[in-house]
């Protein structure tokens, strides 16, 4: 039988990790930038969580989760996002309790949705995402969404445009949830089961179908910014008068919901025109969710978030060139049982020392020797025959300029130092 890995995963081979790398480090620099502390939570959690957050009206709870009874018939499930994770973690180690009442957290990690495998969609996916919890202000929203375009420039996405909605709060959520029933009962018989399904239980979820993305309806549906209460309108029209203070550019969409219950207030989406993902494609988005940490069994808590795909970030680092920092310091060339054995204390004094060096192990001629370092991209070859050994000393090429010297042993360390500051 010939094993193959499960449909909608992939094996990220050696040649991609160092994209993985490049990627992760840039996230880390951008959150280190915010004081923006990194957060891990377990990869599965019990069902009812994901039932409670993200609600069991949506696609993700109802379609696409990976849910499994443990031995003792406890139902968990592979978690299909990071937001619900991270709230019940805020509220299971009272980290609201914390002198400072701003906890900004990140986490990076895989996610598993069950749904059909495209380019940059796997059933298998990694996430990036924030979480700022515990402040309710614009200031806040203002600045979860900057740094959500930072990592998209920095990124060198092109051709963005950051979206924008408000759902408001409670009072505006029952005035639009009213407002929607009445504008689609007359249609109901025309929408899709799940719409239908929708209609009572959830109907600003109609508004995020597919299957009746075109349908008249849809066009004429009530917009949720005029449904706003006065504290939601105020807090909207100050997080757009920090927009425009700030140069950033937007756009107002108000067919912008997203797709999972616990939003309120702002919501948004960075949309990228760059060829390299699709006209019109979404990189990334998130929004506030003021009643989820009190949903979840906490004190209220307002909060609000972003998350990011990264296999569709790293499609904008497919066609960045490879830099010459990822290759190896050095790649050392024995010829000979003795010169192995010296090979490998040297090796490991270098390592030590925080080169990165690899060696031949099995004996091969110089020729295949430098094959290996011109695939490791080695910046230098380190060579040592038998009178290397007797004399105490190596040979050390330049892999650009083609030139050699011939250095002690004692003293490679020091040489290697100059060579890479220089």
């Amino acid at each position: 039988m010939a094993y193959t890995a499960p449909r909608g995963t992939v094996d990220i081979l050696p040649d991609k990790s160092s994209q993985w790398m490049r990627l992760e480090q840039l996230i880390r620099t951008i959150c280190a930038n915010y004081n923006v502390k990194e957060m891990r939570t377990p990869i599965f959690e019990h069902t009812e969580l994901f039932n409670r957050a993200v609600g069991d009206t949506t696609d993700v709870v109802t379609k696409e989760m990976y849910t499994f009874n443990d031995k003792k018939g406890r139902s968990i499930t592979l978690r299909p996002e990071g937001t619900a994770g991270i709230c019940r973690a805020y509220v299971e180690n009272k980290m609201y309790a914390n002198a400072e009442k701003l906890t900004k957290v990140y986490y990076l990690g895989p996610m598993f949705r069950y749904e059909r495998p495209q380019h940059g969609r796997q059933r298998q996916f990694h996430q990036f995402g924030v979480e700022m919890l515990g402040v309710e202000s614009p200031y806040v929203d203002v600045e979860c969404m900057l740094m959500a375009v930072t990592l998209v420039e920095t990124l060198g996405i092109k051709d963005i445009t950051l979206h924008i909605n408000s759902l408001g709060d409670d009072e505006s959520r029952d005035a639009y949830r009213k407002a929607l029933q009445d504008h689609f009962r007359p249609f109901l018989g025309e929408l899709c089961h799940d719409c239908q399904e929708r209609f009572d239980k959830n109907p600003l979820r109609i508004l995020d179908c597919k299957v009746d993305a075109k349908h008249e309806a849809m066009k004429s549906a009530p917009r949720t910014i005029d449904y706003l209460s006065e504290n939601a309108k105020a807090h909207f029209d100050k997080v757009c008068e920090l927009l425009d203070v700030l140069g950033v550019d937007y756009v107002i969409d108000t067919n912008l919901v997203r797709g999972l219950d616990y939003y309120s207030h702002t919501v948004f989406e960075v949309i990228s025109d760059d060829p390299k993902l699709g006209a019109g494609a979404t990189v990334g988005g998130g929004g506030r969710y003021n009643g989820l940490v009190e949903e979840l069994g906490g004190p209220s808590t307002p909060g609000i978030g972003f998350a990011f795909g990264m296999e569709r970030l790293l499609i904008a680092l497919e066609d960045q060139a490879t830099s010459d920092d990822e290759g190896i310091d050095a790649y050392i060339m024995p010829l000979g049982d003795q010169a192995r054995d010296m090979a490998l204390q040297l090796a490991t004094v270098l390592r030590a020392n925080g080169f990165t060096i690899d060696m031949d192990y099995v004996g091969r001629g110089l020729k295949g020797q430098f094959k290996s370092a011109d695939r490791f991209k080695a910046a230098l070859n380190i060579i040592i025959g038998d009178e290397e050994v007797e004399g105490g000393y190596v040979q050390v090429r330049n892999k650009k300029t083609r030139e050699q010297a011939k250095v002690n042993v004692d003293e490679i360390v020091d040489y290697m130092i100059k060579y890479f500051e220089g």
